[in-house]
């Protein structure tokens, strides 16, 4: 295979014949591309079908930017950006629209579905005409089968079915015929555990009589009419057919409701504003317990920001001096709590600090004849959940402070031990202000991890012990974290709507924290 030279001016260049790589990347280009947009649009198909005609909207807009980006020469610049841009609108910012809209909804273990899908719920609820029930049994015909059926207590057959398939499917309409003696099949009928076999297939046959009634399965041995218990209106209520009461939908409390008060369950998820962010701040019984937890997370996350911060520099400096043997021993073993997996430690604390088996309270028994009821007493267990939570958070801060320490420049020392300052001097001085300055973002991202630090509360205290007397289940060691988790998920009947909006509180407030410390920090630093 040969090359072709070409000759520009003074210059020279060669052209090489494409590869079969090359060749099969140009041929199989757009094949792929329209295959790409082909299943694309068929994904957004499907999820409109669903009824997420939103979802469908999004959907659609990002694979039209993707396909733009990556096939239009006018969105090259985009091609390294889109992909990170595309991670955080789908991971960071539709989570928090999505949990920001739940927020202003009734969202809750009640109020599951949407008005619509409540309104159809009761729509199908029928119930069986009791006079005009008739047992059957099925025949083997060959290969298929067929029904007879007849009056409860009577010998005579009164209906047949032709021969029927039986395949598990979609609803079959099958008319029926008033038996005879050469209609009705004379074979024995089949017992019980065959029944069983069919009953997928029995229940999605409609038995057409020759007047228009229909005939739907009730059971292993019953066929019958059905009568819905609902009848819709034009207003969008509903009629309840055996008393004529009517029920509209009250979209302020998510149910369907009569004039008498009556209310219909299941309920149904309704836009209500800001009345869950309303119910923070005005609903007494809910806005003493949110605002003791909301001030004890931020006592929690700054305390041990705190403690940590001043137990691990401590040790850092201390490990820094070049005079102390075994400084490797010693740096090996502060380190282990944070080698060791945060939830092992939580765990193995947990028993410690057991008020009648722990080795914590056999010590203070045996010195002082106390035995602490950490679990029981609120301030007892804050206590320990700092202990906890400084003793897993120290070593991090202590291995950051050994390694800022060596940028501190030797020469300082010097010149302070030539004007005879202390050591407490040298850290106040010289260690600390150098530390504190390229330390400061560190320090506001452990008080953002600690504000929703929620694996710590679970596993030692879950939050207890709990509050008196209050609407929803609080405990007064919960954050606001594992506060939300117990409306959504455990105590309190999953209140989905109001823990989205303690959740997108708990964004806004750590965001705003973290800005304000940023500043503070920036400040410092100038």
């Amino acid at each position: 295979m040969s090359a072709t030279t070409s000759t520009l001016g003074q210059g020279s260049y060669s052209t090489l014949p494409p590869t079969l790589t090359e060749k099969l990347s140009k041929w199989l280009h757009w094949p792929l591309a329209i295959a790409g947009m082909v299943a694309a649009l068929y994904l957004v198909f499907m999820v409109y079908t669903t009824g997420q005609a939103a979802w469908a909207a999004g959907l659609l807009v990002l694979f039209t930017a993707g396909f733009y980006v990556y096939l239009s020469r006018g969105g090259f610049a985009w091609r390294y950006l889109f992909p990170g841009v595309a991670g955080m609108l789908v991971f960071i910012a539709f989570p928090l629209v999505y949990t920001a809209q739940i927020g202003l909804t009734n969202y809750s273990s009640t109020h599951l579905l949407s008005e619509s899908r409540v309104r159809e719920y009761l729509l199908e609820q029928h119930d069986a005409v009791e006079d005009k029930v008739l047992a059957y049994s099925l025949h083997a015909s060959g290969a298929e089968y067929r029904l007879v059926l007849k009056t409860e207590g009577e010998a005579d057959p009164q209906w047949v079915s032709p021969p029927l398939a039986l395949r598990a499917g979609k609803e079959v309409r099958v008319d029926v015929a008033a038996a005879d003696a050469a209609s009705t099949p004379t074979g024995t009928a089949l017992p019980l555990p065959e029944l069983i076999k069919h009953r997928d297939a029995l229940a999605k046959l409609v038995l057409v009589q020759p007047d228009g009634s229909e005939l739907r399965y009730l059971g292993l041995r019953e066929f019958g009419p059905l009568k819905p218990l609902w009848t819709a209106n034009a207003d969008e209520s509903l009629t309840r057919n055996a008393d004529g009461a009517v029920f509209k939908p009250n979209r302020d409390t998510g149910f369907f409701e009569s004039a008498s008060g009556e209310v219909l369950q299941p309920g149904f998820k309704a836009f209500i504003g800001m009345a869950n962010y309303a119910r923070m701040l005005f609903d007494a019984e809910f806005r003493g317990p949110f605002l003791s937890i909301f001030t004890w997370t931020v006592v929690f996350s700054a305390l041990t920001v705190f403690f940590a911060t001043a137990i691990g520099m401590l040790f850092a400096v201390m490990l820094n001096w070049e005079g102390m043997k075994y400084r490797t021993t010693y740096r090996t073993l502060l380190f282990l709590p944070y080698a060791v997996p945060g939830f092992i430690s939580i765990l193995v604390f947990k028993g410690l600090f057991n008020q009648n088996f722990g080795e914590i309270n056999a010590i203070l028994d045996a010195l002082f004849g106390v035995k602490p009821a950490w679990f029981a007493d609120p301030y007892l267990a804050k206590t320990m959940l700092l202990i906890v939570n400084v003793w897993l958070g120290y070593p991090y801060i202590m291995i950051l402070c050994s390694g800022l320490l060596k940028s501190i420049p030797a020469d300082l020392y010097e010149a302070s031990a030539l004007a005879g300052a202390s050591p407490a001097t040298n850290f106040f001085k010289i260690t600390a202000p150098l530390i504190i300055k390229p330390l400061a973002p560190l320090l506001v991202s452990a008080f953002a991890f600690n504000f929703n630090n929620f694996v710590l509360i679970a596993l030692l205290t879950d939050g207890r012990p709990d509050f008196l007397s209050t609407k929803l289940p609080a405990g007064q060691t919960d954050i606001l974290v594992s506060y939300t988790y117990r409306i959504a998920f455990k105590d309190s009947g999953s209140d989905f709507g109001l823990a989205a909006a303690i959740s997108t509180l708990i964004f806004f407030l750590v965001a705003a924290l973290s800005l304000i410390n940023l500043r503070m920090s920036a400040r410092a630093q100038k």
